[in-house]
């Protein structure tokens, strides 16, 4: 025993030095013994190599095979029966076993030949048909739990695998909220798919995108993802954490960005602060950019709070300057909540003067023209 495998480990470091002496036709699959369908068509990868010999013809067949079996050689896509091999060369060929779609179940042995001038090579098959597995799938996910704002497209890096030794086409489909759009991608590509072709024992890569409706408001939300083939099926959670930001309009209740103020008066406007953001706003701030000499407040100055998809009313008290002459003056407001970005709006202010000095300079013009009549009718007659 001892002898033996001495002589087997000095044979294997020949091998593997490259200076084996051992010369003839070796012929070779990964898998002799396999597990077949009635009706399947199986392509077995044969490897034919020529150590040290001349340049030979080999021959080749097959022996034992079932009678209503379909046997056939392939090399580069057509039927052969021979393979020419130089000295050290190797071919590589295909097997093509069709099994009949009424055999029974069992074991089936055949012996693949190859035959040159002056060397044989062997290679005893077993197929055994019918322990074949059932269908079956397996889905994972990297990462589950994704973070995200309304705007934000949640991509999950999935896994499908093909763990039957049948291929299969699985169809792909998503639960997911309403206004939450899934779509499934290949990974490096941009396709979308709902199906998807995967060969026996095949893991392909999957992105999921998913993107929530624009008005979404923050939390959590569930996608449930399936992968289904006939009776095989696989499935995964998703969840899509939404951290919600308020989103701040101003504007008046009829909607235009405008009012009225009297020179040296104080005015009210009414404005309107909308959120139409996803979340809460919280302690919101108002603050104004006016005109030169002029006074603007807000009452309140401060809501400690506009919940998502609500707003409030805010009274604006404007005073132009006393020396503020009439016309168009511009008046930025800004609503400032904590929680979030500030939003200015620019509103457009008609400033008027007070009529009451409208009727003084009536009075005066009148007076004045009084004044003069009486001259004329004075003097005149002289």
């Amino acid at each position: 025993m001892r002898r033996l495998a001495g002589f087997l480990l000095a044979l294997a470091v020949a091998f593997a030095q490259g200076q084996t002496t051992y010369k003839g036709l070796v012929l070779s699959t990964p898998y002799p013994a396999l597990t077949v369908k009635a009706g399947e068509v199986v392509n077995l990868p044969l490897t034919l190599r020529n150590y040290g010999l001349p340049p030979q013809l080999t021959r080749l067949r097959v022996e034992g095979a079932p009678a209503d079996w379909t046997v056939a050689f392939l090399g580069s896509g057509r039927v052969v029966e021979a393979a020419f091999l130089a000295p050290d060369a190797t071919q590589n060929l295909t097997l093509r076993v069709e099994v009949p779609k009424g055999v029974g179940e069992g074991r089936y042995s055949m012996t693949v030949l190859a035959e040159g001038t002056g060397a044989r090579a062997r290679l005893p098959l077993t197929l055994t048909v019918g322990k074949v597995l059932p269908p079956s799938l397996r889905l994972e996910v990297e990462l589950p739990v994704l973070k995200g704002t309304p705007k934000t497209t949640f991509r999950y890096r999935a896994t499908l695998k093909n763990e039957s030794d049948q291929d299969l086409l699985v169809g792909l489909e998503a639960d997911a909220p309403q206004g939450f759009e899934v779509v499934f991608k290949p990974q490096f590509s941009g396709q979308e798919v709902t199906t998807l072709p995967i060969k026996a024992g095949e893991t392909k890569n999957i992105d999921i995108e998913v993107s929530p409706p624009p008005r979404v408001q923050a939390g959590e939300y569930r996608i449930d993802v399936a992968a289904r083939s006939g009776a095989a099926k696989a499935g995964l959670e998703l969840t899509a954490v939404i951290t919600g930001r308020p989103e701040l309009s101003l504007t008046t209740p009829d909607g235009r960005l405008s009012g009225r103020a009297y020179a040296g008066r104080t005015s009210p406007m009414k404005i309107v602060v909308k959120n139409r953001g996803s979340a809460e706003a919280k302690q919101v701030e108002f603050s104004s950019y006016e005109p030169s000499g002029w006074e603007l407040s807000f009452e309140p100055k401060r809501i400690d709070s506009i919940p998502a998809g609500e707003q409030a009313e805010v009274t604006v008290k404007i005073k132009p300057s006393s020396k503020a002459i009439a016309g168009d003056y511009m008046v930025t407001l800004t609503a400032r909540p904590k929680n979030g970005t500030p939003e200015n709006a620019d509103f457009r202010i008609t400033v008027l003067t007070s009529t009451v000095w409208g009727v003084v300079g009536v009075g005066l013009i009148a007076v004045a023209l009084g004044v003069l009549a009486l001259a004329v009718a004075r003097f005149g007659r002289r």
